[in-house]
């Protein structure tokens, strides 16, 4: 059972993540766009999966990890997932400040610079909570990074599915289908587990 698992989530992984980016490689729009532009785009993408990876390893669920040793690999992809936002704006705002301008101060005319500026802020509240943690109540700290990391995903999956550019449409709802699935997966199974322990006690 457990080599039939690890045969279908990590190969279902990698397909997930790699044929969306295969097909923003061999984008035909990249040929208009200075390397610039196309590093802070795929900067994004890589953001976009981790946020599917994310929530499969803090519920330990990537065979091959133990709970504990994901959710340190989860910690340490935290990091590289915002540094990816930071190189995302960052290489959008050498290419066109006025537009990063206009998404920060929330004035941009187009809908999926707000929802992606809101993602971001999230990520970075949620970065600021990590980092103060052992301050916080286990209570606190959860349902503030569950909270949090929701609305991180929700935004992303929103902001990337507005944006008509290198990534291929199919290929891209699927990997933002899965990142929401695992997000909810991951924010709902240990309160179902909690719910029927105390169901089992009565």
């Amino acid at each position: 059972m457990r080599l039939v698992r690890t045969l279908l989530i990590w190969p279902g992984l990698a397909l997930a993540i790699v044929v969306p980016l295969t097909f923003a490689a061999t984008s035909r729009y990249l040929a208009w766009r200075d390397p610039v532009y196309i590093a802070a785009g795929f900067a994004g993408i890589v953001a976009l999966c981790l946020a599917l990876v994310q929530p499969l390893l803090a519920g330990g669920w990537l065979p091959g990890l133990y709970l504990l040793r994901g959710r340190r690999v989860h910690r340490s992809m935290g990091v590289v997932l915002v540094a990816a936002v930071v190189v995302h704006v960052a290489g959008l705002w050498l290419t066109s400040p006025p537009d990063i301008v206009d998404a920060l101060l929330l004035r941009s005319p187009t809908p999926f610079s707000l929802w992606g500026v809101g993602a971001m802020w999230a990520l970075f509240a949620a970065a600021l909570l990590a980092a103060l943690r052992h301050r916080l109540s286990p209570r606190a700290w959860r349902i503030g990074h569950k909270s949090l990391v929701s609305i991180v995903v929700l935004g992303g999956v929103v902001h990337a599915m507005l944006i008509e550019g290198t990534m291929e449409a199919t290929s891209k709802a699927v990997l933002c289908g899965l990142a929401i699935a695992a997000t909810v997966a991951a924010v709902a199974t240990p309160w179902l587990r909690a719910r029927r322990r105390a169901l089992g006690k009565e």
